[in-house]
């Protein structure tokens, strides 16, 4: 899995507004998940333990702007690990902009920004 894009990051203002709008636009299934300021974005067939049954597509998220580092648009980059990863991207002369975070029983998150000033975020599964 390492170095492929599994995931989006959509910043909102307007959580009920923005679900609302990429259903009807493009006919995704968004999902609020409660008293986290998080969306999920379902883009295609998906099963819960699979993820995307289609090759071709990702699914991904609409997070409440303004909370932690997601300011624009971000894609996801999953790899094994996001310790390795971080420390790959500040070799390369990119920079850490947050550290391995758990996110539920699901895996690790982290962001960082590359040269050109970009904000990526990292996944590593459980």
């Amino acid at each position: 899995m390492s170095g492929r894009v599994v995931h989006f990051e959509i910043p909102v203002d307007n959580d009920s507004r923005a679900r609302e709008f990429y259903s009807q636009a493009f006919g995704w299934q968004v999902m609020e998940v409660p008293n986290v300021g998080y969306n999920v974005a379902v883009t295609g067939p998906t099963t819960e333990q699979t993820g995307p049954t289609v090759p071709g597509f990702i699914n991904g998220g609409l997070l409440d702007r303004g909370v932690g580092a997601v300011k624009q648009p971000v894609i996801t980059i999953g790899v094994d690990s996001v310790d390795e990863a971080l420390a790959a991207v500040e070799k390369a002369g990119g920079k850490t902009i947050t550290t391995r975070e758990p996110v539920g029983d699901l895996g690790f998150s982290a962001y960082f920004a590359d040269p050109e000033g970009n904000i990526l975020g990292l996944w590593e599964s459980k």
